[in-house]
């Protein structure tokens, strides 16, 4: 890390905090030569690995994207298009990995998707799951169906 003022390598921690939820260190330091203080910012990275082989950084904007288009002519803000970007980074983040493959990050954007909008769900599945036929969608729907079901069933209370 160079000093930002006078380029000097050397600098030593005076303060660290932790933020949003463990994935940012901020660090205050000041410059073992020139004795002024800076700021820094260090966060996880989590890389994606594209079918070609290439990385990138994990983005929770192409994470909207795709979601949005999934979404398209729902009753879906953006707000909670925010939500699901973060609830899908904080799932990808679980894994402990360092580098995950792009269909798993659309994989895990299935379950808060099916939360969100059932539509969506179905549109944005469709191309995640590989459906290749009219059976694909109605086991899909069949699922939905009986899990909306499973849901609404509730054990009655004990007196």
């Amino acid at each position: 890390m160079h000093c930002p003022f006078c380029r000097h390598t050397d600098s030593k921690v005076v303060d660290s905090r932790v933020q949003e939820e463990g994935t940012v260190i901020r660090r205050r330091r000041q410059c073992l030569e020139c004795g002024r203080r800076f700021g820094t910012v260090e966060t996880a990275t989590l890389s994606v690995i594209k079918r070609s082989g290439a990385t990138e950084p994990f983005s929770r904007d192409k994470v909207i994207t795709g979601a949005r288009k999934a979404c398209q002519g729902r009753p879906v803000t953006d707000d909670q298009l925010q939500l699901l970007a973060q609830q899908v980074e904080e799932s990808i983040r679980a894994l402990g990995q360092a580098e995950v493959d792009a269909h798993e990050v659309g994989l895990a954007i299935l379950e808060p998707l099916k939360r969100l909008d059932e539509v969506a769900y179905l549109r944005f599945a469709s191309v995640y799951q590989a459906f290749d036929n009219l059976h694909d969608f109605e086991s899909a729907i069949t699922l939905l169906r009986s899990e909306r079901d499973a849901e609404s069933v509730s054990p009655e209370p004990t007196p």
